[in-house]
């Protein structure tokens, strides 16, 4: 598995077990001691180290949750303009038995899946099918939606433009703010940018421990303030990034626990936390009256934040 730079400590453990595996030499508890030392690790993780846990090629993504929690999933194609963007992966499914329409993006696993995801990265047809999913689950199917968010933003570039990005950013977060259905979404890895926004309009926000939701990235923010990659470690701390944090801001509404080593290492353990939190969230939405729900979701949306003048 791949260690990541603040990881120095448990890389080198890591190495000595495989080293003694190979010779066939006893453990003496070195598997204990890189528990240990993962934990003591991730006490002190830092905004940009958790950027770096959110982008880890092994954590699992929208697709790998629908896949484990949902059943009967029947993927839906296209958004009845002309083209489908692979990036965004949704449809019909069952959650617990109950029919849900579940949307989320999706980067790939390998380079030729991250080639034709384009790294997760969402065109005007994508965010296109992502209103006509939410249209579809609120006017005709009248079930709840689930939206699972892992992007590091949408595609920029001349084609995209040209081709109506920004309307079509609006589709996307109009529908489901208008949507006549409870909507949940839950953020896994990275949020970045306009294209997390188009799938988080929800009635209850929740978001990984380790993952992070911002209007851009670290990177992103360092190169246009200073025009290289220097400070990217003071401004993911200054973006107020993480979980934690937005929590606090009331900008999310629940945060779902990984262990310390995050979701790439124990995998099993936060899809059943996962499982847990949707279940427990689809229950309080339910005993809305739909009015009700539409009226806060939009309240919500108004006075989300803090700030001082």
């Amino acid at each position: 598995m791949k260690t990541l730079p603040f990881e120095k400590p448990i890389e080198i453990l890591y190495k000595e077990l495989k080293r003694r595996e190979v010779k066939g030499y006893a453990l003496m508890g070195l598997d204990e001691l890189i528990e240990k030392q993962i934990e003591e690790v991730y006490k002190h993780i830092t905004p940009y180290d958790i950027v770096l846990v959110a982008r880890h090629p092994d954590r699992p993504q929208p697709q790998d949750y629908i896949e484990k929690l949902f059943t009967n999933f029947t993927e839906l194609h296209g958004d009845r303009a002309g083209e489908d963007d692979a990036s965004v992966i949704g449809g019909t499914a069952f959650f617990n038995g109950n029919p849900v329409m579940v949307i989320g993006t999706r980067k790939g696993h390998d380079v030729k899946e991250t080639l034709r995801y384009h790294s997760g990265m969402v065109k005007p047809s994508g965010f296109r099918k992502i209103a006509r999913l939410a249209h579809l689950a609120s006017d005709t199917l009248h079930i709840p939606i689930i939206t699972l968010v892992d992007t590091p933003g949408a595609m920029v570039s001349a084609e995209t433009e040209v081709n109506g990005q920004v309307s079509a950013i609006y589709s996307a977060i109009s529908a489901l703010l208008d949507a006549n259905v409870p909507v949940i979404s839950i953020i896994t890895g990275e949020g970045e940018s306009l294209a997390a926004l188009s799938l988080t309009v929800s009635d209850r926000l929740l978001m990984l421990k380790y993952a992070f939701f911002a209007v851009l990235s670290p990177e992103a923010a360092s190169s246009v303030l200073f025009k290289n990659l220097d400070k990217k470690r003071e401004i993911a701390k200054e973006l107020h990034i993480t979980a934690d944090e937005l929590l606090g801001m009331n900008i999310i509404d629940r945060i779902i626990e990984e262990p310390a080593g995050a979701a790439h290492r124990f995998p099993h353990i936060v899809m059943k936390n996962v499982k847990e939190a949707l279940e427990e969230e689809l229950e309080f939405v339910s005993k809305e009256k739909i009015d009700i729900l539409k009226r806060k979701r939009r309240e919500k949306f108004r006075k989300a934040g803090v700030y001082s003048e």
